[in-house]
């Protein structure tokens, strides 16, 4: 056999070579933040933003506004009359409330969208909606800021989309077949990377940005890294719940996270009792 071919790099390992070239020369194409979850999170932390302002700028997209009554007439606000304009669903769900819902129905409708893999990219907008769920449970329980938290849970893999569709397309273009275990094993190791790069260019809050980068090795963060144990209590949470299989009960309870959190056994037990409501939440904002 020729040297050259000897020492080819097996197909799986030239993909993640070609990938990693990608990451580090930054030539991975990463997603707007759509305009209009930009404009959302922008009026979050003006002081001076009132309910005719929020009202609208989801008016702007008639779209969007469509997908903020439906998720605020779903079963997981339980509204007590049908909600039937954007200045009722503010007074019944609060501005906070309703900006949350408005950010994250923009951001479905731009960063997740991978032609082609739509059950993928449906699993892993549900994890992220279920990690921002639990983000906010955990905020609760442990009294810190709600809002931060739950961007920190929804945002936290929101370099796996960018990855998967990078990674597809590296493979077809090189004529590679990519099996299942083999796309998530790529996923996993570079998706942080990637989430990072995507914090940079869409500017986001430095607790939402270092969460991203490092909830999955809190120990390792600079800065924020309660926001980062949280987001990884989170995570755990949302795959006990969408994906027991992979995160049984006793698995996801060994973790060393949550005694660093100081969460005992009985607020575990509290969490996990709320996955019906978390449920709930996902399946009103799967879009």
């Amino acid at each position: 056999m020729p040297p050259d071919l000897q020492s080819a790099p097996a197909p799986l390992e030239k993909l993640e070579q070609l990938l990693n070239q990608k990451v580090e020369k930054g030539e991975v194409e990463l997603p707007l933040l759509p305009q209009v979850a930009s404009q959302v999170m922008a009026l979050t932390s003006d002081p001076s933003a009132d309910a005719a302002k929020l009202s609208s700028l989801i008016h702007q997209d008639q779209a969007l506004a469509a997908h903020v009554l439906r998720i605020a007439n779903s079963p997981a606000y339980m509204p007590r009359s049908p909600v039937v304009s954007l200045q009722h669903a503010v007074a019944m769900l609060g501005i906070n409330l309703l900006s949350e819902i408005a950010f994250t129905a923009s951001l479905k409708t731009g960063a997740f969208q991978v032609p082609g893999y739509e059950d993928d990219v449906k699993r892993l907008w549900r994890h992220s909606l279920g990690s921002g769920a639990f983000a906010k449970e955990v905020a609760r329980i442990r009294r810190v800021n709600v809002e931060s938290a739950y961007l920190c849970g929804l945002l936290h893999g929101i370099g796996k989309p960018v990855v998967l569709r990078t990674v597809t397309t590296l493979a077809r273009d090189q004529k590679i077949t990519l099996d299942g275990s083999a796309l998530r094993m790529l996923i996993d190791g570079y998706h942080t990377r990637v989430g990072h790069l995507i914090a940079e260019k869409w500017n986001l809050p430095k607790p939402v940005m270092e969460a991203i980068q490092h909830y999955s090795d809190y120990d390792h963060a600079t800065a924020f890294k309660q926001d980062c144990m949280l987001t990884c209590v989170a995570d755990r949470l949302a795959s006990n719940l969408l994906a027991p299989e992979d995160m049984p009960d006793e698995t996801l309870r060994e973790h060393p996270v949550f005694t660093e959190l100081n969460l005992y056994p009985n607020d575990i037990d509290q969490l996990v009792a709320g996955k019906d409501k978390v449920l709930a939440i996902v399946n009103a904002m799967n879009l």
